[in-house]
Formats: structure tokens, sequence, C-alpha cells
């Protein structure tokens, strides 16, 4: 055992009762004393809170104490207060605290995770805040870290999905700063690829306003929007749960003139994800003529592109597809 653990484990209390309210004491304190040794205070004990959820690479930590703090934290709303003042943490603090909050929305009793039914119980509400955390240059990775870890269960992805907050992402995807928007772009992909069957009821209920903001990230001027917003449509729309979405989508002349569009984009990903949506527009057997006519008015234009479309590593039915396309193409009247 490591001499910083052993001092770690004389000085803080001892039961988890003790623990929680210690750490919920100091968050308190930061309103009512001195902020800046209320601070220090707060962040020793999340530090402290951090070797006892997961111990210090040498001393594992007892499952059984850590399942008791996490019954206590939720008891004494302390994720509420976790939330509320990660923006006032240091940079170590606000690390260590993630961290725990991964560690805690693991433990399981009686076959239910504590911390989500703390979530679902009235305190929905977090979610909203974490989403708009992405505004805040300091937390909003922490906050993206948190909100992936919460989207793991569907109950709380469907609660984003369908909230106001949901419609934030398509802001911040295109945020100028570039992590940033990298890490909302990983927390949009898995609102949209995890749980399968949440999207799909999210998608009928919400189909136009959804496709609405949608199309403009389709259409962004900013290549890696564009390049992942077409990857994830060729991912969840093609997904079984998804098939009437689907059916829906494909008979819409302004997508498949979106899917045309990205067909010449000077992306290489770009053009072969657009094929994975296109292809299927083509290969409905059920085509209105409104879509046909657009296939013949463009004929021409895209036999060529699609003959010049690359291949690609890790595909091997693509070329067997494209001529399969084509040929479908050819035949049109």
């Amino acid at each position: 055992m490591s001499f910083f653990f052993r001092m770690a484990s004389r000085l803080r209390p001892s039961t988890p009762e003790e623990v929680v309210r210690s750490i919920k004491d100091s968050f308190l304190a930061l309103h009512t004393r001195n902020h800046t040794k209320a601070l220090e205070e707060v962040e020793k004990n999340i530090s402290s809170l951090r070797l006892m959820l997961s111990g210090d690479g040498e001393v594992e930590p007892n499952e059984e104490q850590v399942l008791q703090i996490t019954l206590e934290i939720c008891k004494e709303d302390l994720l509420s207060l976790f939330v509320q003042n990660l923006p006032s943490l240091g940079w170590g603090a606000r690390k260590d605290m993630v961290h725990c909050w991964c560690i805690l929305f693991r433990q399981k009793v009686d076959e239910s995770y504590c911390c989500v039914q703390y979530i679902e119980n009235n305190h929905l509400e977090l979610l909203d805040f974490l989403v708009g955390c992405y505004k805040n240059l300091d937390v909003a990775l922490n906050c993206g870290n948190m909100l992936r870890e919460c989207i793991k269960y569907p109950t709380l992805a469907k609660y984003i999905l369908e909230s106001g907050s949901f419609e934030l992402f398509f802001e911040y995807v295109e945020l100028p700063n570039f992590d940033i928007a990298s890490d909302a772009l990983n927390t949009f992909k898995d609102l949209l690829t995890k749980h399968e069957t949440v999207v799909a009821e999210f998608l009928s209920s919400h189909y136009e306003q959804f496709f609405e903001l949608y199309t403009r990230l389709l259409s962004s001027t900013n290549y890696v929007t564009r390049r992942q917003a077409v990857k994830f449509l060729s991912e969840f729309l093609l997904e079984a749960p998804n098939a009437q979405i689907m059916k829906r989508f494909i008979v819409e002349v302004r997508f498949l003139n979106i899917m045309i569009n990205l067909l010449k984009d000077s992306s290489k990903n770009i053009r072969i994800c657009a094929f994975h949506v296109f292809k299927v527009f083509v290969a409905n057997p059920n085509k209105p003529r409104c879509i046909i006519e657009v296939l013949l008015d463009n004929r021409r234009e895209l036999l060529k592109l699609l003959q010049n479309l690359p291949a690609s590593k890790g595909e091997d039915d693509l070329d067997e597809e494209r001529d399969i396309i084509i040929q479908e193409i050819e035949k049109l009247a």
C-alpha cells in the first residue's frame, strides 16, 4: 500500500455515511465562507473519493464500500452538487469528478443502477445542465464525458432526445473550437446510435423537425460536420428498427438531391458514405415517379460519378453494389 493511500485512509472519514457527509458539507461551504479555503477542501475530498472508488493502483477498492458510498451519494443529493459546482472546480478536480461520476453510474443494486434511478426520479434537469455546459469552454469536455456515461442508459438517452436540449447539438457540432465540436459530435453520435429502439421511436414522432435540422448539417460548409453527418446517417438510417423511417426518407426528392450533391463532394470518404444512402433511393422497388424523374434528369452525371467512385479499404462489396446501382439507373425509363 502506498504511503499516500495509507495517510489518506487515516485522515478521511471511515464510514460511507461520514465520507458523503464530509463531501457534502465541503460543497455547501463553498457558498458560506472563504471560497478559496472551501474550494481546497472540496478538491481534497474529491481526490479522496476517487481513491476510495478506484484504488491507487496498488490497493483495489472495496466493492461493498463503493456501493454503499454510491447509495449515500444518491440519498444526500450529492450528484446534483457535483453537476452544479463543476464549473467552480480546478482542472484536476474536474478530471477526478468525471472519473468518480463514471464509476458511480456503474454501481448496481438488485438489477437497478442507483445513479440512473436518481436522475430519473425528478433530477432530469441535471442532463439539461450538462448539455448546456458545452457553451462553457472550461467544462465542456468534462460534461461531454459525463453525458456519454448517462447516454449508455436508454431512459436517459430518451429524455435528452425528446428534450429541447437536443436541438442544441445541431449548433454545438459546428462550434469554432475544434475539440469541443468534436466532443459534441461524439455525444450526438451516441444519442443516435446507442439505443436503436429509442431512436426509432424518437425519429417516428419527430421526423420533420429532426430532418429539417439534420439536412443543414449535411449541407454544412464545415468539412468535419458534413462528413460526420453523412456517416451517421448511413449508420442509423439503415438500422433495422428504422426501416419505416428509411422508407419515408427515400421517397423525398429533397433528400435525394442532397445525396447527389454529396456524391460530388471533393472528399472520398463523404462520397462513399453518401453512396450508401443514395443506393437505397435507387434500389427501392417502389420508387415514386418524382424520384425516377430526378434520377433520369441526372442520369449521365450520376453514371459518371458512380463509375469514378473510389475504392474503400475494408468495403469489399462496394464495387459489386456500385455496379448493381449503375445497372438500375441505366434501365430506368
